[in-house]
């Protein structure tokens, strides 16, 4: 239950980000693996795709919290 609640209250913060915020939180993601994605990648990508990475990478470090 609490992780479905996690993914709920994280995915559902992160739909009110655009995309400048998504990519400077994905650029300066600092968790078990690094995320190097380049700028013109990430500008190319729509904002969807962003949140979706982001939102991966944040539930990947909850769980090996």
């Amino acid at each position: 239950m609490a992780s479905e609640e996690l993914l709920e209250q994280t995915a559902t913060s992160l739909a009110s980000l655009g995309r400048n915020e998504l990519k400077r939180r994905i650029r300066n993601y600092r968790g078990r693996f690094k995320l190097d994605f380049t700028d013109n990648y990430l500008d190319s990508i729509s904002v969807d795709r962003l949140r979706h990475i982001l939102l991966a990478a944040l539930l990947n470090a909850h769980q090996h919290n």
